[in-house]
């Protein structure tokens, strides 16, 4: 099965562990790219997630967004550096003492010191397991989302195959009605210029104008590269750039065919064909 590189998820859950939010999106890149945003206290995580999402997108930029918040239960709480304030107090008395009118000392002055006021360490086995059963369920609904927005990529695609097939088989059908034509002009001219009629020199001509029309091999390859897309298709996998490529050859022959037309209807279909490929190219861009 085909994936679209587009695609977003969201999920959140909560416990005695705290409250967490992962979102997760993807657009279409080149090649792989993984931006992960954590909260400060979680940064811990960043090489496991970054695991976790390689695992499940092989193409594509994929940015992750994370957003914890602890509970009470968790022993995430504040903690008075008791041993420094008193040594702050402490120096706080001796340089008043050296001064003639010291002002007062607020609490908040010693608490705003660096270090007086601490955060507890989380309990990170407690929160990571949770955490990452968050990020499993949101990349399992972000690959669901790129899954089926490239079903109907592939609809897209086989709809447009169809259409190509059309093409080059009026074109075959065209052949012999050109060929046909170019002999009654071909007479016509001979009949114009009262020039005595030459058999074997209008056979020269035709084999010549055959020559020069001949776009067997032009459709032969069209239809072996629209075989191999469909083969892909239904492969499935990450076929994003081989599927780019077959799109360049496809344009490097329809435009070929059109460079050797000689009527209308052939250099119609030409035209049609490059749309039709265009058309796909455009969308192939999306697929991983």
């Amino acid at each position: 099965m085909i994936q679209s590189m587009t695609a977003f998820a969201r999920t959140q859950n909560q416990g005695k562990w705290g409250s967490a939010v992962c979102e997760i999106r993807s657009i279409n890149h080149r090649y792989v790219e993984i931006i992960v945003r954590l909260p400060d206290t979680l940064h811990i995580l960043e090489t496991v997630m970054r695991e976790r999402i390689r695992h499940y997108v092989k193409r594509g930029k994929v940015e992750c967004y994370l957003r914890y918040q602890p509970s009470d239960e968790t022993g995430a709480e504040i903690i008075i550096n008791s041993h420094l304030a008193d040594h702050l107090c402490k120096a706080n008395e001796k340089i008043a003492g050296l001064l003639r009118d010291p002002a007062p000392v607020d609490t908040m002055d010693i608490l705003r010191w660096p270090g007086i006021l601490q955060i507890a360490e989380l309990d990170f086995e407690l929160i990571e397991d949770k955490v990452l059963q968050l990020l499993d369920k949101a990349l399992q609904e972000l690959i669901t989302a790129r899954e089926r927005e490239g079903q109907e990529l592939k609809q897209l695609f086989l709809q447009r195959l169809d259409a190509m097939k059309v093409e080059t088989a009026k074109v075959k059908q065209h052949i012999p009605d050109i060929l046909h034509q170019q002999r009654e002009r071909l007479i016509q001219r001979f009949t114009d210029a009262k020039l005595e009629f030459d058999s074997n020199r209008l056979e020269q001509e035709l084999v010549l104008f055959a020559q020069k029309i001949d776009v067997s091999e032009e459709l032969e390859r069209l239809d072996a590269h629209i075989s191999e897309v469909r083969r892909i298709l239904k492969q499935g996998g990450v076929v994003g750039r081989r599927l780019d490529f077959l799109m360049q050859e496809l344009h490097r022959e329809a435009n070929t065919l059109g460079s050797k037309s000689t009527d209308v209807d052939t250099t119609r279909a030409s035209v049609e064909l490059k749309v039709l490929i265009e058309q796909m190219r455009e969308q192939v861009q999306n697929v991983e």
